[in-house]
């Protein structure tokens, strides 16, 4: 690996990272408590990239980065239901999976829903861009 490709995917981290930052700024400022899972390399750990609670809700975020469209796949929605999955006290009317979206400035944010997850595909892909608009506000 060369050290061009090195620093790219430095620079790739590192701006995921700032988004799950700024997500956790962005909850905690709406009265969520918040944290952000790290995890050092995509795994098959059911783990969100944010985790968040209020009242007697709770929040799996899956935080992607881009300039204009965001693609996301259901392994990637596995993740999240599986995570909230262990959460076996709480009904699924208080769990929520969150596509968090960050394009430069502007937030859209896309929940799905169990029954929506349900009827996905194993192909079938979600894809949200720049001008969508959101289906859940923090």
């Amino acid at each position: 690996m060369s050290r061009r490709d090195i620093r790219d995917i430095r620079l790739w981290r590192r701006r995921g990272f700032y988004s799950e930052r700024v997500l956790v700024q962005l909850l905690a400022r709406k009265g969520y408590r918040a944290v952000r899972i790290p995890v050092s390399n995509p795994s098959k750990a059911s783990l969100p990239d944010v985790f968040a609670s209020r009242g007697s809700h709770i929040y799996a975020f899956e935080v992607k980065n881009q300039d204009y469209y965001v693609y996301i796949e259901k392994k990637q929605l596995d993740k999240l239901f599986n995570f909230l999955d262990m959460f076996s006290l709480y009904p699924w009317e208080l769990k929520h999976a969150v596509i968090a979206c960050h394009f430069g400035k502007r937030w859209i944010f896309k929940e799905v829903k169990k029954d929506e997850y349900d009827k996905l595909a194993e192909k079938d892909i979600i894809r949200i861009v720049k001008r969508s608009r959101s289906n859940w506000q923090p």
